[in-house]
């Protein structure tokens, strides 16, 4: 699913599944929810609404079932949070590292 990047109130980034009409909403916090059964017509006027957070305060939110989760973080991301303290992100090689090392090192 496509996540379009928001910020508006608290909300981050929306999606929307169109074959299994689902709608995805992303949260400053961290968390998200799936609401299920929301038609394509919804999905517009949301993503295209000039007050994101209120259409889904009044729209969304009390109309539909929803099933909490995470947001999903790119690789990008985690690697920015590993650099400036948050989670680690994976060590790559550095391929000079071969140059650089000490003798006995193997």
């Amino acid at each position: 699913m496509d996540m379009k990047r928001i910020n508006a109130g608290k909300l981050r980034a929306i999606g929307y599944d169109a074959r299994e009409r689902i709608l995805r909403v992303e949260f400053d916090d961290g968390s998200a929810i799936d609401y299920s059964g929301v038609g394509s017509e919804v999905w517009r006027r949301f993503s295209t609404s000039g007050a994101a957070w209120s259409f889904y305060r009044d729209n969304i939110e009390e109309e539909f079932a929803g099933k909490r989760g995470r947001a999903q973080v790119d690789s990008k991301r985690a690697e920015l949070d590993a650099l400036f303290g948050g989670a680690e992100a994976p060590k790559k090689p550095n391929p000079l590292d071969a140059l650089f090392k000490q003798p006995g090192e193997e």
